[in-house]
């Protein structure tokens, strides 16, 4: 089925990427219509920028777009973040690249270790109850990044946490910087006691995942 589109904008929608964060139901609701016979995207009840906007703020990535009036395309965040959720999953935004996988401004990282769809988050810490709190607190003298952007590196090591490189800064929840740096490991296990950074639990845990 081809994507729902106007006369100025194609909006894309990747199913397996979604876990129902309702950014888009929120902001544009007489767009996006869930539960709506023969489709649930209807983009030409509102302007291709308002839209547009919209699903820039879909943490996922589940929702894309490309604009066929000429106007502004999806921009290159100038700061790599990567934001913590209150008891759920990594936001990660940036120039992102994971192995198999085409690159994207935006996604969910899972840090329970339940996700049927690892890397991502599929809300499996829903039904689990993970608990990790996205209040984290500073860390003293971070490194200094000259450059702030580029290309992340995401690769999940076997059995193990989540290798990221390249620029990043991580925030929490309220954005306030916790630490910079070039490279981390980051819990996907769920056991750390030092989240979202590994600490080794997973070889305790028996944490299992390519």
């Amino acid at each position: 089925m081809p994507p729902p589109e106007s006369d100025t904008i194609i909006v894309e929608y990747d199913s397996g990427k979604c876990i129902h964060a309702r950014r888009c139901v929120l902001g544009l609701p007489q767009v996006f219509r869930p539960g709506t016979k023969g489709g649930w995207i209807f983009p030409d009840q509102a302007q291709a920028e308002e839209i547009a906007r919209v699903i820039d703020a879909c943490p996922s990535g589940a929702l894309t777009y490309r604009r066929k009036d000429g106007g502004l395309e999806e921009q290159m965040p100038h700061v790599n973040t990567l934001r913590p959720w209150e008891d759920g999953p990594n936001e990660l935004r940036g120039d992102i690249h994971i192995a198999g996988q085409d690159p994207r401004k935006r996604a969910l990282l899972c840090r329970c270790g339940l996700s049927q769809n690892k890397p991502f988050c599929d809300n499996s810490h829903l039904a689990a109850e993970f608990r990790a709190t996205a209040d984290i607190p500073s860390q003293e003298d971070p490194p200094v990044l000259d450059v702030r952007d580029g290309p992340i590196e995401v690769k999940p090591t076997k059995n193990g946490p989540n290798l990221v490189k390249g620029n990043l800064e991580i925030i929490a929840g309220s954005g306030r910087r916790i630490t910079t740096g070039t490279k981390f490991f980051l819990c996907r296990c769920g056991h750390s006691k030092n989240k979202p950074f590994c600490d080794g639990s997973h070889k305790e845990a028996g944490f299992e995942a390519d």
